[in-house]
């Protein structure tokens, strides 16, 4: 027999008129069988069957297939909604992606696309169809439902790709000659208190731990400022738990709290630290007090201080972020944050299996918003900006 294409389409098309639809489906699964590799694409080019019909047929050959009394008719049983109108599709199409291929006065622009709305429009356009159609007709098209990603950082810093490699020499140099580098962050702030914490942890079944139903702040109970440090060497974090406020001050209490409670003892012979931060908040390139506590720090534990700031819009990237926050936000998941007491417990409790360790303690102290420095005693500040961006990069010397 010819086994070329046109040889294998001329048979099957005076063979397949003479069977019924299992019939044909089952020859054409045995003729698949017979050319081996590459038979299944060979045999829906020429009998016009979808693969899905010839893996059917394949199946039913493999369980053993006899004699069958029932047999649909060719063309027998209900047409499909999209064969009946084709045009359908080509409307849902319009309707879901408006800005790309459709009217960008779509009535369903400014709107939630749920799989009711959507059928409710291809009704009133003359389309009969329900919920669970359009879900089907959907899936055909391509379309799943997807949550916003957050991948879009925005115009970029000239300079950015520069700053890393500046700060990833300059940290190779302090870890080379073992001095300490950490990086800083305050963490998101956390409501303190009976609220819903995202996340779910085992428990017995139909008994959830109960919280309040709304997130309203309980004005006695401020929000808890979980600031950290992450020494990059050593692998551990310290994060020092505010009731007050995200200040330039509490940020360096926190950094020498770190270097009273953990620091000092695995570094004796240090001389200098390196600082990794954020271009803003509390820890911000531009705060002028962030530069002056931090030359009060370096007076008070006489080490040379260098700070090198992350360029603007690229937060994620400090190490601390993906080091140690994100694994205090998994421990703590599911779990209410009551108190203050119970916060710390849950950070310190923080491990990894690649040795992460935490401290954490409350910090009570009152760290006043709005303080400022004078020109004159900023300029006196023992501070040395590097040669490159010595606004995000800078050394303070104690006295």
């Amino acid at each position: 027999m010819d086994v070329t294409g046109e040889g294998l389409g001329g048979f099957f098309a005076k063979v397949l008129p003479l069977l019924n639809e299992r019939q044909q489906r089952l020859v054409a699964a045995a003729a698949v069988e017979l050319f081996g590799r590459g038979g299944q694409a060979r045999v829906a080019e020429a009998t016009g069957m979808s693969r899905n019909t010839l893996i059917a047929g394949a199946k039913e050959l493999a369980g053993g297939a006899g004699p069958a009394d029932r047999v649909r008719r060719p063309g027998a049983g209900r047409k499909r909604a999209i064969d009946l109108d084709p045009e359908m599709l080509v409307v849902l199409d319009l309707l879901v992606e408006p800005e790309s291929r459709g009217d960008p006065m779509s009535p369903l622009r400014w709107t939630i696309k749920s799989t009711r709305r959507l059928a409710g429009e291809l009704t009133r356009a003359g389309h009969r169809a329900g919920a669970n159609l359009v879900g089907q007709m959907l899936h055909y098209l391509g379309y799943s439902l997807q949550a916003n990603a957050k991948v879009t950082e925005g115009a970029s810093h000239p300079d950015r790709d520069r700053q890393f490699r500046y700060i990833n020499d300059t940290a190779a140099e302090h870890l080379g000659a073992g001095q300490p580098v950490i990086s800083v962050d305050c963490k998101k702030k956390e409501l303190v208190g009976e609220y819903a914490n995202g996340g779910s942890e085992w428990e017995p079944a139909s008994r959830p731990t109960k919280v309040n139903s709304h997130d309203f702040p309980d004005p006695e109970f401020p929000k808890a400022v979980p600031y950290g440090v992450y020494d990059i060497a050593a692998n551990e974090g310290w994060v020092n738990v505010g009731d007050d406020h995200d200040t330039p001050a509490f940020a360096v209490a926190s950094i020498a709290r770190w270097w009273e409670r953990m620091g000092k003892q695995r570094y004796p012979d240090a001389t200098r630290l390196m600082i990794t931060a954020d271009a803003g908040g509390s820890n911000s390139y531009r705060s002028r007090m962030f530069k002056a506590e931090l030359a009060t720090l370096a007076a008070t534990i006489g080490l040379i201080i260098t700070v090198c700031h992350m360029p603007p819009g690229t937060s994620k990237w400090n190490k601390i972020e993906h080091r140690l926050f994100s694994f205090i936000s998994i421990n703590w998941r599911g779990k209410p944050l009551t108190t203050y007491r119970t916060i710390v417990e849950l950070i310190a409790a923080t491990t990894t299996s690649t040795g992460l360790r935490v401290q954490a303690d409350l910090d009570e102290g009152y760290y006043p918003t709005g303080q400022t420095i004078s020109n004159q005693d900023f300029d006196a500040l023992p501070l040395t900006r590097h040669d490159f961006h010595g606004d995000w990069n800078y050394t303070i010397r104690p006295p």
